[in-house]
């Protein structure tokens, strides 16, 4: 079945690369075109030749681009990143892109927001969390142009968690506070603010300075007048002591206490790590001077 959508996908293709570039009326001819590499689009999808599937999608995008159909261009990117997924993340990126732009051209924010996020993730599967930053917080400030507070929110979230693990801790906690007020002003997200301001928490303390996170955890309590009841904020109290105290069994001991209720996940234990890391640099360095 392959080898026959491959002979029938180029034969399209052929079909298509000859009608754009015929004589006769530049609408009728270019509605053809892009008919043909619809279809050789989808053969080629057929027969998993993921690569030629992609660039003819590409080429039907410009073909809409040129009947001034800008929605079709930008979904035909699209169809061309989803084939590139399977062979080459950078390609795909790029395709993403260009939808992003077509998209914003025709004010589609959601549409163009969406597609934000997935190059987004796509950044975040390779790694590269610099530019999965860029993405998610472009795709935030999409979502939020269109008032979708909540997908807004997941991707400042995950703008958070890349900030944090890259040292910029003030921008993750802003984003955190911010997050965990919108939560307790909302009956159904008020549960979840008590996250948050743990992870604002935890930011705190790898920021290494006792005052703010003092200061931090009053303001906590101001914003939610049962934080200072709840598990997270015993968590932070003590291990703010131990800071305080230079005590690293101490802190030690409460990380203990909460993860054998409520599992750390990967992120907050990192996090914590870096705290615990300072505090035992600091003892070392007590150890030495006596």
């Amino acid at each position: 079945m392959g080898d026959h959508q491959m002979t029938k996908g180029e034969e399209f293709e052929r079909k298509a690369e000859k009608k754009a570039t015929s004589w006769g009326l530049f609408g009728s001819k270019h509605e053809d075109a892009a008919d043909l590499y619809q279809k050789a689009a989808n053969s080629f999808k057929l027969a998993k030749s993921w690569d030629r599937a992609a660039m003819v999608n590409i080429k039907l995008a410009n073909c809409n681009l040129k009947l001034g159909s800008k929605h079709e261009a930008a979904s035909a990117y699209v169809d061309a990143a989803k084939c590139y997924k399977k062979t080459s993340p950078k390609q795909a990126i790029s395709c993403l892109d260009q939808a992003v732009n077509t998209f914003l051209e025709i004010s589609r924010f959601n549409m163009a927001a969406r597609y934000c996020k997935e190059i987004g993730e796509l950044y975040e599967k390779q790694e590269n969390f610099d530019q999965a930053i860029v993405y998610f917080e472009r795709s935030a400030d999409l979502f939020q142009a269109e008032e979708v507070t909540t997908s807004a929110n997941q991707c400042r979230l995950k703008v958070a968690q890349f900030s944090a693990q890259s040292g910029k801790y003030p921008k993750a906690i802003k984003i955190y506070e911010e997050i965990a007020r919108h939560s307790l002003n909302n009956n159904l997200l008020k549960y979840g603010a008590r996250g948050h301001l743990l992870n604002a928490g935890i930011c705190q303390l790898c920021k290494g300075d006792v005052v703010a996170i003092t200061n931090a955890l009053e303001k906590y309590q101001d914003m939610d007048p049962t934080f200072s009841r709840t598990r997270e904020y015993k968590l932070l109290a003590d291990l703010a002591t131990s800071v305080d105290e230079e005590d690293v069994a101490k802190f030690t001991a409460a990380i203990k206490e909460f993860d054998s209720m409520t599992h750390l996940d990967a992120w907050k234990t990192t996090l914590l790590l870096r705290v615990k890391e300072t505090l035992k640099a600091k003892e070392l360095e007590e150890d030495d001077l006596t």
